[in-house]
């Protein structure tokens, strides 16, 4: 594992706009380094101190010309803005994976979302998914109705990737508000209609879930501390979701409030991986706002609801 650290003077006083989201993760994937954690902070002169916790595929950042060229690819996507740039090695003790605690994974984690509201958390309503094997000869028919949501599309091509499900056709249609219909041909990997009525159970329970809560958002004490808490599904392929801290930091600022530090993880639990967005809020720099209001501003922001 490696640690490559960069510091920043990223515009933080309201916002600390992450680099990870916006050039970072994109330099680095093209570059076939994988991110495992992140933590970013504030430096008392208004700096942003961002540390990423990598592997590299190439197994190759023990050279002098692989950390030459993260580097450069580095400064030419990030500019005058990086400061300063370090990369070293570090050991296991140091990226250890930490597990939420069990009240936290109980709330965050449940993949149980057949409440209105489960365990407190905000849902997208009027989530429905019914299944058709007998208008094709040759593919199974999804028909969903749900409200519209950023990355709606990626969730449902996420979920079926995931099982390993085909799409031969699909058909969106907006109706009032925010309500859509989507009507999808999907197929096996060996190219037949799913018949087992096991696999269709699971994928359809596994899809609602995921266009009822394809993120998780709450608001924890952590002493005297308030600490956001974002959580989302990982793909298989180990990619997590794009744009989730950027929108984070968006939504804080529209309601005043000032991160102080956020760190960014895994976290396993079952059979699924979750990234992990802890975000702790600086209360002294910001007005006092009911922690209801502030899940509620980040969860409209995430799903492109404002």
């Amino acid at each position: 594992m490696v640690l490559l650290g960069l510091l920043g003077d990223w515009e933080t006083e309201h916002k600390m706009e992450s680099v990870e989201d916006e050039t970072c993760r994109e330099v680095l994937y093209k570059l076939e380094i994988n991110i495992e954690k992140v933590k970013i902070s504030t430096t008392p002169d208004g700096k942003v101190m961002d540390l990423f916790f990598v592997t590299d595929t190439r197994e190759l950042l023990g050279t002098v010309k692989r950390r030459d060229e993260v580097h450069e690819y580095l400064r030419n996507a990030i500019g005058d803005s990086m400061i300063s740039y370090d990369i070293e090695l570090v050991g296991p003790e140091i990226t250890a994976r930490s597990q939420a605690s069990s009240s936290v994974a109980e709330t965050l984690f449940s993949s149980d979302v057949s409440g209105e509201h489960p365990s407190g958390l905000q849902t997208s309503s009027n989530v429905s998914i019914t299944v058709d094997n007998s208008l094709s000869s040759a593919h199974t028919i999804i028909h969903i109705t749900c409200q519209d949501h950023k990355g709606l599309l990626y969730d449902i091509m996420r979920t079926f990737k995931d099982f390993n499900i085909q799409i031969s056709y699909g058909r969106f249609t907006i109706k009032r508000g925010r309500n859509c219909e989507i009507d999808l041909f999907i197929v096996q990997s060996d190219g037949r209609k799913i018949l087992d009525s096991s696999k269709l159970n699971a994928l359809i329970t596994r899809l609602r879930a995921e266009l009822q809560q394809p993120l998780r958002v709450v608001m924890m004490n952590r002493g005297p501390d308030t600490e956001l808490l974002v959580t989302n599904p990982v793909e298989l392929s180990g990619k997590g979701r794009p744009q989730v801290f950027h929108d984070i930091a968006l939504a804080l600022k529209k309601i005043n409030t000032c991160i102080f530090s956020a760190e960014i993880g895994r976290h396993v639990t079952g059979d699924r991986e979750w990234e992990v967005y802890k975000v702790l809020i600086n209360e002294e720099d910001s007005l006092p706002i009911p922690k209801s209001k502030i899940e509620e501003q980040v969860w409209n922001t995430l799903m492109g609801w404002e």
